[in-house]
């Protein structure tokens, strides 16, 4: 972030606050936009090489500028945080807008899982990557990628909400609370963790190092990969294996 002392940052927080100056918001903008090139990074990492990272980093700079203006100086959160919630949120509901998976990639990954359930019920087990890429004559890599691309459009999934908000009973209009989690939502929810929480207790170590530090501590591949003493892509690799190991949980539980 750029360099600012704590009783300068005040001073231009005193004047955007007070009268939405517009230097004293520039200058709070350029301070904070290493969160959004943060956020980008740890997110495109999932992301199919179609979608642009200008793209996906426009969104996040619409979360930075959204959290600028509604930010409450008054109450007891540091803007880095709260901005660090908006960023990320106006960058998934933005993939959630947008087709972001091509109808390629979408019809790779059914053919992926139409061979991964022939090659379980032909062996009965669980199938690794080489032999799903041996099957289908394409290779281990475009694999993992397309079962980490599907993996994510699954996820960002279970989050949207009905895009309907009103709903019409008799003489009466009903709006929606957006932000009230239905019960039997939230059980479907918990129960989908509980599985996958099972299922992440049985990478080894360094495949649950590598989601607990890129999920829980939010460092970047690369900063685990320090961590670990290994390089980028080869953290990258372990990545996408333990993704490709919790893909069936999530399979299951989308049924």
């Amino acid at each position: 972030m750029s360099q600012l002392t704590t009783g300068e940052e005040q001073l231009h927080w005193q004047k955007w606050i007070g009268c939405r100056d517009p230097r004293a918001g520039d200058i709070l903008v350029k301070k904070y936009i290493p969160l959004v090139s943060y956020h980008v990074q740890r997110i495109s990492v999932t992301l199919p090489r179609n979608v642009s990272r200008d793209d996906i980093r426009s969104l996040g700079m619409m979360g930075l500028f959204e959290a600028l203006e509604r930010f409450d100086p008054e109450r007891d959160l540091k803007f880095d945080t709260y901005a660090s919630f908006r960023i990320r949120g106006a960058i998934l509901d933005g993939l959630r807008k947008e087709d972001w998976l091509p109808r390629s990639a979408r019809e790779k990954a059914k053919k992926i899982e139409a061979a991964i359930e022939e090659l379980e019920q032909k062996y009965m087990r669980n199938v690794t990557p080489q032999e799903i890429a041996e099957s289908l004559h394409i290779s281990e890599t475009e694999v993992h990628s397309a079962l980490n691309e599907h993996f994510f459009a699954n996820v960002l999934s279970m989050d949207e909400s009905p895009k309907e908000q009103e709903h019409k009973e008799g003489n009466n209009y009903h709006i929606n609370d957006e932000k009230a989690i239905l019960p039997e939502e939230n059980l479907v929810k918990e129960e989908l963790y509980e599985e996958l929480s099972c299922v992440i207790e049985t990478l080894n170590e360094k495949e649950q190092l590598v989601l607990q530090l890129f999920y829980k501590e939010e460092l970047t591949l690369t900063e685990i990969g320090q961590v670990m003493s290994l390089s980028t892509s080869r953290i990258s690799q372990i990545h996408s294996r333990a993704i490709f190991k919790l893909r069936a949980t999530l399979q299951n539980a989308k049924q």
